[in-house]
């Protein structure tokens, strides 16, 4: 494997950064994580623009252009020879001393890892998946905002724990009024009367990409799409109910805290959702070769 690390394409025994790398200390630095489909990387302009977003809201001045941040991830996947894949892009505050000061942070560091990815089985896809209502509540936006895709991932950790206590991939995640936020990796939606509703992202969850393109394709599919709070009531109620994210593209969910989800199969509407997101990712996308 060849990995991108400050202007260098190097091993991934080579690949290491300082003990005093901040983004090592203390979480302090910004990630995506991105697709490759068909030779294209998908949304390659949205996960850049998003990369940049982070950084500026926590005042991390990434030391590249977007355009050439854009060549990182290109050449990365070209030297990788990959077609189909994932693509962990991290810019970390950089070397500094043990003080919490970013200021004393002089140089950002960037690497970029282009390799494959493991889904989730294929018959979760037909099937769904269960999961359940962590009580680590999710981070308030005006603590640390989940908009900002961050190195400090602990808070999704600590319910990522609890899921894997109840035998599950994933677990829910609610806000500190007890409203729907998102899962642990994964945005969530849910299917009620042909009507499609997801968490609104002031909320505090992340503006998924694949969020925003499967609210693109529902809309183009026929179906009304609906940013709007509902409670864990209108889950357990739901007639469907399915996850999105880089990895998990479009997964129905179809058992929430012992409680079977609709007919307990992946429904019409997230199975036409799912078909619709694979058509797209493998025919848009920025050209790797």
């Amino acid at each position: 494997m060849v990995i991108y690390l400050d202007g260098k394409f190097v091993s991934e025994d080579e690949a290491k950064i300082s003990v005093f790398d901040h983004g090592v200390l203390y979480g302090d630095g910004v990630f995506e994580g991105i697709r490759a489909y068909n030779s294209r990387i998908f949304r390659c302009e949205e996960h850049i623009d998003r990369l940049y977003a982070a950084a500026k809201a926590i005042m991390l001045n990434i030391p590249i252009s977007k355009q050439e941040m854009t060549e990182v991830l290109l050449e990365t996947c070209r030297k990788n020879n990959i077609k189909d894949g994932y693509i962990r892009l991290v810019v970390t505050r950089g070397k500094g001393d043990l003080g919490l000061n970013p200021k004393n942070c002089p140089s950002p560091s960037i690497f970029c890892i282009a390799a494959t990815i493991q889904l989730y089985p294929e018959e979760m896809y037909i099937k769904g998946m269960p999961i359940v209502t962590a009580a680590q509540r999710r981070n308030k936006a005006t603590i640390v905002d989940p908009q900002i895709k961050s190195l400090n991932y602990l808070n999704n950790i600590l319910a990522k724990m609890e899921a894997n206590r109840a035998g599950v991939p994933e677990a829910l995640m609610l806000d500190h009024d007890g409203i729907v936020a998102e899962c642990t990796g994964d945005n969530i939606f849910i299917v009620k009367d042909n009507v499609i509703y997801t968490p609104p992202i002031h909320i505090g969850i992340l503006d998924g990409i694949t969020r925003r393109t499967a609210m693109e394709l529902g809309e183009k599919l026929g179906y009304k799409v609906v940013e709007k709070e509902f409670t864990l009531f209108n889950v357990y109620n739901a007639d469907e109910c399915f996850l999105t994210g880089t990895a998990a593209e479009a997964i129905a969910v179809t058992n929430v805290d012992e409680r079977v989800i609709g007919d307990g199969q992946a429904g019409p509407v997230t199975t036409a959702i799912l078909h619709a997101f694979k058509e797209y990712a493998n025919s848009n996308g920025t050209d790797i070769y």
